[in-house]
């Protein structure tokens, strides 16, 4: 079973018997990103599957199948079996976001595989965006859906907001909300904390909002449109003030 990983229009065909890394100075070297681990991702063949691994210690990376359909939370330490035609792999170091396609020629399934309890995957569409939200998104998605999706660098809030024409409370409320609710839905790495910066937050959303397909590149027109607040605020799909 063939594994080619492409990253940026460029194709690594990886051997059955080879192991390969990816970071700042591994097999694939991305670039001189302070901020990305000098080895951060490993592929490599056991019983017949291809395998992912984190073998770094701070970053996690997005797993999705290519239609957006279930998406997975690779910590560090953590491994996750290989099993569709194209998986894409999506991660961020400081403000820059990476994309990588891993393509398998005789993949185990070929089609959405069923959601297990427990297992980390969520099925699209189980939240639905309000337009302001959706904006929100999308001006911190825009660089990368503009550059095809492969490097490019996420905007701080104040930079989104300004793209937008909102105040920087406007979009950080906005922020937080979209933030709890699918953390409420069971999304890994968006609740704020002591060790949780706001730029991790804003590269898991957007790395969720992507992989899950929440936003695309026709969305982008959506950012140039006036939508006001109903009385200053958004209203979710409970009913409830956003």
């Amino acid at each position: 079973m063939s594994l080619t990983l492409d990253f940026c229009g460029e194709q690594f065909e990886i051997l059955d018997d080879q192991v390969f890394t990816i970071g700042r100075e591994a097999d694939l070297c991305l670039d001189e990103n302070p901020f990305l681990h000098r080895l951060f991702l490993r592929f490599e063949q056991r019983q017949g599957l291809w395998w992912l691994a984190n073998v770094g210690s701070r970053m996690s990376a997005t797993v999705a199948d290519s239609d957006g359909l279930v998406q997975s939370w690779l910590s560090p330490g953590a491994e996750t079996p290989l099993i569709f035609r194209c998986t894409v792999i999506r991660f961020t170091a400081g403000q820059t976001a990476y994309e990588i396609e891993a393509l398998l020629d005789d993949p185990m399934f070929s089609g959405l595989a069923q959601e297990t309890a427990g297992s980390g995957q969520t099925t699209r569409g189980s939240i639905n965006l309000t337009p302001t939200q959706k904006q929100m998104i999308l001006a911190l998605a825009e660089p990368i859906l503009k550059s095809g999706k492969t490097i490019a660098s996420i905007p701080s809030s104040a930079d989104a907001a300004l793209r937008l024409g909102w105040t920087l409370t406007r979009f950080n409320r906005k922020l937080d909300n979209v933030c709890e609710r699918f953390t409420s839905q069971g999304v890994r790495g968006l609740h704020g904390s002591a060790g949780k910066l706001a730029t991790s937050r804003r590269a898991r959303l957007v790395e969720y909002a992507l992989a899950m397909r929440l936003v695309k590149t026709e969305d982008l027109p959506l950012l140039d449109e006036v939508i006001p607040d109903r009385r200053t605020v958004d209203l979710d799909s409970t009913g409830g003030e956003r």
